[in-house]
């Protein structure tokens, strides 16, 4: 027979291959009569299963090293005494393997024989009947009978951890005190040690793919056990972080989703992708007819690759929540209770209002936010909506609040507003440099790709206020933490920058190559004044020039050096000069254009990357051309059938101060609260609140809609189709896996609005009829997603933009062969302090971010059992600061700040450094915008969340404003009922 090679299994195929895929030379031998090419190092169990050849395996699974602990996979190999287990035998040249012989399955029998001895049998009532690996493997193997009998065992019927003295004396033993009790503590899951056999994959999965290390096998022998920490502790008081990986691992019951023990085994799956974080990881929506059992991370998932956290794997909850608004509603005056209404009552009254408003006080009166949540689909409509029903440009994004920086400054160095890689290319990084990013909290599967990667020996630079958990953790710890005072990025940057330059550290070659020769010269002269050394900045900065010199020097000698950023960049008001001298770094050291290096901002929401793309900005269209741009305007002019507007709009601040001045009148904002998300709560109060008409599309009341109009239901990520882009640019599928319990999805009810606005006018009205119509418009006229439809989709799993004719398959790695816009551009990063200073009054810098349990402001996660992890926001202040104010742990405190105040409970932690404080935005009973101030970055208007002067205070009540707005909220939110 001749040689063939086996392809690894395709898309769609869930086969767990055993052990992970190898790369190397092509290896030839023979499984079961069954000629093999596999490459080098691959084990003889992946070489069997891509033959097609299945090998029983209980503690095998190809997400993890090789254990070989079960026995159950042993096979015969010609030349070769006993039977070896496949999982730990890599293949050999010419090796002819027996994976079936009477001897073999004699062994199996007996090994599964003792695993089923010390296993309760109650197969029937088990809730993971139907989907349990030891039932299959035990059929695999044919075992029929066990002939041990009965005798001490872990098997608890009670689940009490007692066994009672009469069922002792039943099973001839005595009072057996190996049981414990079923640990429910876990919102999502349980673990029942009786039903385990310490297979030790939920440990391995838990090391190596999580890389938490919070479980552990106990004991020895007999007594052997999976214990989540000390025998004081249970799931949820341990450090497990409840991603999963370890449910997903388990072969039997013994780690089980609650889910799946009160809805039954899922009987169908649907792939799609989550709602959360910009990381885009790939689900199977496991379902019982249109009942959603539950979230399994998919193994061909690009982004994840199989694996997921606490938000995409189990809080999905609120899709389904009581608080879920499904009927449209309206009300005359924001004082009024809500009234609900028909969908064509709903959509006629808001475009009733909006053409009157456009009517009495012009066209660019009234606007829209575009939300980073939807789709691109969805995004895209209603950035048309605005241009080309209101005819003017006033459209912009949640973005603007978070990474509008990247897109500017990462345009002016590369020429794209994007990220350089896919996530896989940390898997070669040498050094890693994480500024102003938390990715532990904010991005937990890409971290733990990231903690993986610095297990294998990769060095690892953190630029933070705080120490994070990536700072130290469990088997990864930093060699240098920067802990630089908040608000002083840039000056740390080009201190680095100016050690690299002057010590001789620059790749010349890489730069003369592609680069601005003559920009860098003139960089050089400025990077190199005096003013730039470590030394000069310690005072400013707070950061210890020796260690900022160690650092910038394994930056720039270490190998492969990528940059991962966050908020903590860009939420300054030099956000837009930090992005450009991360990427002035990145150009002065070589580190674009090939793998494990770059420039890569972790993006916040899930479709951050996908808004900005869609043209959500007021000046630009599709693609970041600007509308100024008349051959750029023409291309949607012949698309749309309409003139558009050259002048750019409003961005959201803008129409705020508008709206005050009273030139700003009507807004539609699609799925987002920028009362909650958005600085100086105060000043985006007064601005709703002087709208004639808004207009909040969403799945929730949310606080925006305290001062809205008109109140159209939205729908979750789980009833629509679609796509999203993530952080590494790709654009993954959302496939629809339940039918809109409102009735419709979010791009139905744009198109709705638009041609409701249209009617009795001359525009043209919308007949999508599916999303990939819109997608189609898109590749159409955005030359980055010329190549993108959902065929190509379906095919290829996943793109990366670009997309085009030069890359029909997407592009994994920008500026491989030079940058966009030819060379790359060196920039000039002068240093301005923020006007937002600490003084007698205000002596503490305030900082913001998130937390693994919780997500932006809360709507999703604040309405699933992820609550019970962080129920309010927690301002974390440094002891000493604590003591000087007479303030304990625990206490309620009054923050206040030249913007508001509010109170909330305090945590004392030297996680911060004297003189700064931190909280998280995810509750609006603490709304922690009130106190952040309208400083912005100079460029795009991005808030200065992340430097804000206050105070803290011993309190015992709510401050004024929270008792005034929580009572405005209670009014505001009142439905007639129907009889009314």
């Amino acid at each position: 027979m001749k040689d063939f090679i086996i392809p690894d299994f395709a898309p769609g195929d869930d086969r767990d291959m055993g052990t992970p895929a190898r790369s190397g030379a092509p290896v030839a031998l023979t499984i079961d009569g069954i000629p093999v090419i596999v490459p080098e190092g691959t084990s003889v169990m992946r070489a069997a299963m891509m033959a097609d050849v299945q090998i029983p395996k209980l503690c095998a699974s190809d997400n993890m090293e090789a254990f070989g602990s079960c026995r159950l996979c042993v096979v015969e190999i010609e030349g070769r005494r006993g039977t070896p287990a496949s999982c730990t035998t890599p293949v050999a040249e010419g090796m002819v393997v027996r994976t079936q012989s009477d001897k073999i399955r004699k062994l199996r029998k007996g090994v599964m024989e003792l695993y089923i001895s010390d296993h309760p049998l109650d197969c029937l009532t088990c809730s993971a009947n139907g989907d349990c690996e030891l039932q299959e493997t035990a059929g695999q193997v044919g075992l029929r009978d066990v002939r041990y009998t009965p005798g001490d065992n872990h098997f608890d019927p009670s689940g009490t951890g007692a066994r009672s003295q009469a069922e002792a004396k039943l099973r001839g033993g005595h009072d057996n005190p190996q049981f414990i009790p079923k640990d429910n503590s876990n919102p999502y899951f349980t673990y029942d040690p009786s039903k385990c056999i310490v297979c030790s994959r939920c440990v391995r999965a838990c090391d190596e793919v999580q890389g938490t290390f919070a479980l552990t096998i106990e004991g020895r022998g007999f007594d052997s056990r999976v214990s989540a920490g000390t025998l004081a502790d249970d799931f949820f008081s341990s450090d497990c972080v409840s991603c999963g990986a370890c449910v997903q691992a388990c072969p039997t019951a013994t780690l089980q989703e609650k889910s799946v023990a009160e809805l039954g085994t899922p009987t169908r799956s649907v792939i799609t992708t989550c709602a959360y974080c910009g990381v885009g990881c790939s689900f199977k929506a496991e379902m019982n007819g249109d009942q959603l059992v539950r979230m399994v991370p998919y193994k061909h998932g690009k982004a994840n690759r199989g694996h997921s956290c606490v938000k995409g794997r189990f809080a999905y909850g609120y899709a389904a929540h009581q608080d879920r608004i499904l009927k449209p509603m309206i009300r005359e005056r924001i004082e009024d209770p809500w009234q609900e209404v028909e969908w064509d009552e709903a959509l006629a009254f808001a475009a009733d209002r909006m053409r009157g408003i456009q009517a009495k006080h012009g066209r660019r009166s009234v606007g829209v936010i575009t939300s980073s949540r939807c789709t691109n689909e969805e995004t895209y409509l209603v950035q048309k909506l605005t241009r080309a029903v209101f005819g003017n440009n006033n459209t912009d994004t949640c973005a603007r609040v978070c990474h509008s920086p990247t897109g500017y400054g990462l345009g002016k160095t590369f020429g794209t507003s994007a990220g350089t890689q896919d996530f896989d290319s940390v898997e070669h990084t040498d050094v890693v440099l994480i500024i102003g990013a938390n990715p532990t909290d904010g991005h937990p599967v890409f971290a733990s790709r990231l903690k993986k990667r610095l297990r294998q020996g990769a060095k690892l630079i953190v630029v933070d206020p705080r120490r994070t958990d990536i700072v130290r953790s469990a088997h990864v710890e930093a060699q240098y933490h920067l802990p630089l005072r908040p608000g002083t990025n840039v000056a740390v940057i080009s201190a680095m920058a100016h050690v690299i330059v002057t010590e001789g550290l620059v790749d010349e070659a890489y730069i003369r190559d592609r680069c601005d020769w003559d920009e860098f010269q003139h960089y050089v002269e400025f990077i190199t004044n005096p003013r730039h050394a470590p030394e000069a900045n310690e005072a400013l900065t707070g950061v210890r020039a020796a260690d900022l010199r160690a650092a910038a020097r394994m930056f720039a000698t270490g190998g492969n050096g990528a940059i991962y950023y966050g908020l903590g960049v860009t939420e300054h008001s030099q956000g837009s000069t930090t992005v450009m001298a991360i990427a002035n770094l990145a150009m002065l050291t070589g580190n674009i254009g090939r793998p494990g290096v770059g420039v890569n901002p972790l993006r916040g929401q899930n479709n951050v990357q996908g808004a900005c793309d869609m043209g959500s900005f007021p000046h630009e269209l599709p693609g970041y051309r600007h509308v100024k741009l008349p051959d750029v305007r023409a291309i949607f002019e012949r698309e749309w059938g309409v003139a558009i507007d050259p002048e750019p709009g409003l961005r959201i601040p803008n129409m705020l101060d508008a709206a005050v001045e009273g030139t700003f009148k009507g807004l539609y904002c699609q799925g987002e609260d920028i009362l909650q998300s958005d600085p100086d709560t105060h000043h985006v109060a007064a601005g709703l609140k002087a709208m004639e008409c808004v207009i909040v599309h969403d799945l929730f009341l949310n606080e925006t809609a305290n001062y809205a109009h008109v109140f159209l239901p939205g729908s979750s990520f789980l009833e629509k189709d679609g796509t999203f882009t993530n952080a590494e640019r790709r654009i993954n599928r959302v496939r629809k896996v339940m039918a809109p319990r409102n009735g419709y999805e979010d791009w139905e009810v744009t198109q709705m609005l638009a041609n409701a606005l249209l009617k009795d006018s001359q525009g043209a009205k919308w007949h999508y009829t599916h999303p990939s119509q819109i997608m189609d418009e898109i590749a159409s006229t955005t030359p980055s997603f010329a190549g993108v439809s959902y065929e190509r989709l379906e095919e290829l799993g996943s793109i990366q933009w670009p997309c085009d004719e030069n890359a029909p398959e997407g592009t994994p790695l920008m500026h491989v062969n030079g940058f966009e816009t030819g060379r790359g551009h060196f920039m000039i990063t002068e240093y301005v302090a923020t006007d937002e200073k600490a003084g007698p009054r205000f002596p503490l810098l305030l900082t913001t971010g998130r937390i693994l349990s919780q997500y932006n402001v809360g709507a999703q996660t604040r309405r699933t059992e992820n609550s019970v992890w962080h129920d309010q926001d927690v301002l974390e202040i440094h002891p000493h600061d604590a003591e000087v104010r007479g303030i304990n742990d625990g206490d309620w405190v009054r923050l206040v700040s030249r913007a508001g105040e509010t109170t909330l409970m305090v945590t004392l932690t030297e996680r911060v450094a004297p003189g700064v404080v931190y909280t998280t935005f995810h509750h609006p009973a603490t709304q922690a915008n009130v106190v952040t101030t309208d400083f912005s970055d100079w460029a795009t208007n991005c808030p200065e969340y992340k430097v804000t002067a206050v105070q803290v205070s011993a309190s015992n009540c709510p401050s004024d404003w929270q008792e005034t707005y929580n009572a405005q909220a209670e009014r505001s939110r009142r439905i007639l009922s129907a009889a009314e």
